[in-house]
C-alpha cells in the first residue's frame, strides 16, 4: 500500500461532507453567516452594526451596507497599526498585498488566524481531497510538491507583523511537517527577486521527485522553461517522471493549456483549477472534464451576488447564493473571518449549475471594455482567443486590450497587444477569427460591429518577446501573484506597453 493510499481514507471523509453541498446549501450558508456574526459581535464593527441582534440573513442585509476597499480602508489601516477587535476579534498580524490590479495604490487585505485556518488552509486540503477522489490511483504523497510563492516585508515595523503576497503568507505559516514534502525551502521560496528565485528553484527542484506543482500558470511556466533550459531536457517528465497534477489558479488557464501540453507530455498529467484569492479560498474544480469550479460553501465565507447589469445603479441589490440564476453574470460579495463584510471582491462569476453550485470566473468588475456599449468581458476574450489559436496554430502567452476612441478619422475599434509563444500561420486570419468569434459570443459586440458603423474590426499588435514581463518588472510586480490586466476601458496600460514595444 503506497503513502497516498494510507492518507486517502482521511481525505475521503472530508469529500463525503462536501457532498452535502448539493442538498443543504441554504442551511450551510446560513450557519456560516450566523457563526461569523456571533464571532464578530464584540468587535468595533459588530457593535456599530448591532450584530448581537442579527439572527437571519435579512437582518444582516438591513444592518450592513455593501462595502468596498475604500470604505474599509480606515479600519484596515488601524488593524495594520496593531489595534485589536476592529473588524474581527483579536489582533491581525498578516496582510495580503493585493496584486489583482496594477494600480500604484496597493490593497492590504487582512489575513487573520481564523481566516488562515478556516478558509485558506481548508481550501488547500480540500483541493487534495477532491483530486484524490478524481484520481484514486494517485501517488501524490510519494514525492514532493513544488509550490511557488511570492515574498513579504515588515508591516509598519511592528513586531511579528508582515505584509506580502498571500502565497508568501501561506508558506510562512504552513505546518512544519508540510515543509518536509515541499520544495524549494522557505528561504528560496520567499526571495523577493523573482529572477533569482526562479533560477534557484529550477536548480534545486530539477533533481527532486516532484509529483505535484502549484502556482500561477504564467510564473510556473517561466520556472519550468528555465529548468529545461539549464538541464537541456526536452520535457518536464524527463526530470519528474512521477509528476501527475498541477493545482493552478490566479489567471485563466486557457491561453496556457497547449503550452503546458508541450512542456509536460505525459498522458497521466492532470490539471485542477482553484480559486484562491487574497481575500479567501472560494472554489475548486471537481471534474477534470468540466472547467467550472465547485463553490466551497462551508468555510468561514458567506456569499452574496449582485447582477452585473446592476453594478452602476445607486443601490444595487444583492442576492444570497440560494437565489442566484444559472447563466447570469454576477459580481461577488463576501463576508469572512478575515473581517471583510459584504465586501465587493471585484471578480465576476457565472453559475453553470446548482445542487451543487458550480461556477466559472468571467472577469473583473473593472476589467472589461464597455466603451461603446459592447460589454466585453474577460470570459468572452478567452473564448475568442482559444478559437483563433485553435484555427491558426497560435499560442498566446499574454495579452491586454483596450478601446481606441473616435479620432479624426471617426474610427473606433478595440486594440489588442498580444505576445505569442507560437505565431499564427496568418496574423490577418487570426485577427479575423478573433473578431468574428467575439461577435458570435457577445451579442452586444456583434451589434456594435454591424456594418462597421460603431466599431471597426479589432486591431492586433504583436508584442516582442518578454514585453509583458518587462512591463511588470518596471512596476516592481514581476513574479508572485501579479498579473496583467486583460481588458480595460482606460488606455493607461496599453499605451505603456505599446511604448515599450517600440
Amino acid at each position: 500500500m503506497n503513502e497516498t493510499s494510507l492518507l486517502n481514507n482521511i481525505f475521503k471523509l472530508r469529500a463525503k461532507k462536501i457532498d452535502k453541498y448539493a442538498t443543504e446549501t441554504e442551511a450551510i450558508q446560513h450557519k456560516v453567516l450566523m457563526n461569523l456574526v456571533k464571532k464578530a459581535s464584540d468587535t468595533e464593527w459588530g457593535n456599530k452594526h448591532n450584530y448581537k441582534n442579527i439572527h437571519k440573513y435579512e437582518e444582516f442585509v438591513s444592518n450592513v451596507g455593501v462595502q468596498d476597499y475604500e470604505s474599509l480602508k480606515g479600519y484596515i489601516d488601524r488593524m495594520r497599526h496593531g489595534e485589536s477587535d476592529v473588524l474581527w476579534k483579536g489582533t491581525c498580524r498578516w496582510f495580503a498585498k493585493s496584486s489583482g490590479t496594477t494600480n500604484d495604490k496597493s490593497k492590504f487585505i487582512p489575513v487573520t488566524a481564523d481566516g488562515l485556518k478556516n478558509v485558506h488552509y481548508t481550501g488547500g486540503r480540500d483541493s487534495v481531497s477532491l483530486y484524490l477522489r478524481l484520481n484514486p490511483n494517485s501517488r501524490i504523497f510519494s514525492g514532493k510538491s513544488l509550490i511557488l510563492g511570492g515574498s513579504h516585508a515588515p508591516n509598519y515595523n511592528l513586531p511579528n507583523s508582515l505584509v506580502g503576497d498571500l502565497s508568501a503568507i501561506l508558506i510562512e505559516n504552513i505546518m512544519p511537517l508540510v515543509n518536509l514534502i515541499r520544495v524549494p525551502n522557505k528561504k528560496i521560496a520567499l526571495l523577493s527577486d523573482f529572477e533569482e528565485k526562479m533560477d534557484k528553484i529550477a536548480r534545486t527542484a530539477c533533481n527532486k521527485n516532484v509529483t505535484n506543482i502549484a502556482g500561477v500558470p504564467s510564473w510556473m511556466m517561466a520556472v519550468l522553461k528555465h529548468m529545461l533550459d539549464i538541464t537541456g531536457k526536452n520535457s518536464v517528465e524527463e526530470l519528474w517522471p512521477n509528476l501527475e497534477v498541477f493545482f493552478h489558479g490566479g489567471v485563466a488557464f486557457t491561453p496556457y493549456r497547449e503550452q503546458y501540453h508541450q512542456l509536460i507530455r505525459s498522458p497521466k498529467m492532470n490539471y485542477l483549477e482553484t480559486y484562491n484569492a487574497s481575500e479567501g479560498f472560494f472554489g475548486i474544480q471537481n471534474d477534470f472534464a468540466d472547467p467550472s469550479m465547485l463553490l466551497m460553501i462551508d468555510y468561514e465565507v458567506f456569499y452574496e451576488f449582485i447582477p452585473f447589469e446592476e453594478l452602476d445603479s445607486p443601490s444595487p441589490k444583492a442576492v444570497p447564493l440560494w437565489d442566484v440564476e444559472i447563466g447570469r453574470n454576477y459580481a461577488m460579495l463576501i463576508s469572512t473571518s478575515c473581517g471583510l463584510w459584504r465586501y465587493m471582491l471585484g471578480d465576476t462569476v457565472r453559475f453553470t449549475s446548482k445542487d451543487p453550485y458550480k461556477f466559472v470566473i468571467t472577469g473583473r468588475t473593472k476589467h472589461f471594455i464597455n466603451a461603446f456599449g459592447e460589454e466585453l468581458i474577460v470570459d468572452n476574450a478567452e473564448q475568442g482567443l482559444a478559437k483563433a489559436c485553435a484555427e491558426t496554430g497560435a499560442q498566446v502567452s499574454d495579452y491586454t486590450a483596450a478601446p481606441v476612441y473616435m479620432g479624426a478619422d471617426a474610427r473606433c475599434r478595440h486594440q489588442w497587444v498580444i505576445e505569442f509563444s507560437q505565431m499564427p500561420d496568418s496574423l490577418e486570419r487570426f485577427t479575423e477569427i478573433l473578431d468574428t468569434s467575439l461577435q458570435q459570443i457577445n451579442s452586444d459586440y456583434e451589434a456594435k460591429r454591424y456594418k462597421d458603423i460603431t466599431l471597426q474590426s479589432l486591431e492586433v499588435i504583436v508584442a516582442r518577446n518578454n514585453l509583458f514581463n518587462d512591463w511588470l518588472k518596471s512596476k516592481g510586480k514581476l513574479g508572485g501573484q501579479h498579473k496583467v490586466p486583460r481588458l480595460s476601458n482606460s488606455r493607461d496600460y496599453i499605451n505603456e506597453l505599446i511604448e515599450m514595444n517600440k
